[in-house]
C-alpha cells in the first residue's frame, strides 16, 4: 500500500482558499502536487450544499477534514484517524 497518503488539513485549506478564490481545479492540483481527480473528490467531501455567487458549490475544510475522520474511525483504522 506504499504511494498513498491523505491529503493534510493544511492542504485541504489551501485547496478552500484557491477554491474560493476562483482558481481551476487543473490548477489546485498542480499547485497542491496531486490529482485531478483527488481534488474533485475531496471538492465532494467538502461540499457544504450551498453555491458561491458564480454558482459553484461551496467547499468547507474543516468538513472535509470531519468527514475524514470520521470515514477512519468507522473503517478501524486508528492510527491515521489522529493525524
Amino acid at each position: 500500500m506504499d504511494g498513498y497518503s491523505y491529503l493534510t488539513f493544511d492542504q485541504r485549506r489551501k485547496i478552500e482558499a484557491l477554491y474560493s478564490d476562483g482558481e481551476r481545479v487543473v490548477d489546485i492540483a498542480a499547485k497542491i502536487g496531486r490529482s485531478v481527480a483527488a481534488i474533485y473528490e475531496e471538492l465532494k467531501r467538502g461540499y457544504t450544499g450551498e453555491f458561491d455567487r458564480n454558482k459553484r458549490p461551496v467547499y468547507s475544510a474543516d468538513l472535509a477534514q470531519q468527514t475524514t475522520q470520521e470515514n477512519i474511525r468507522r473503517r478501524g483504522n486508528r492510527r491515521a484517524a489522529n493525524q
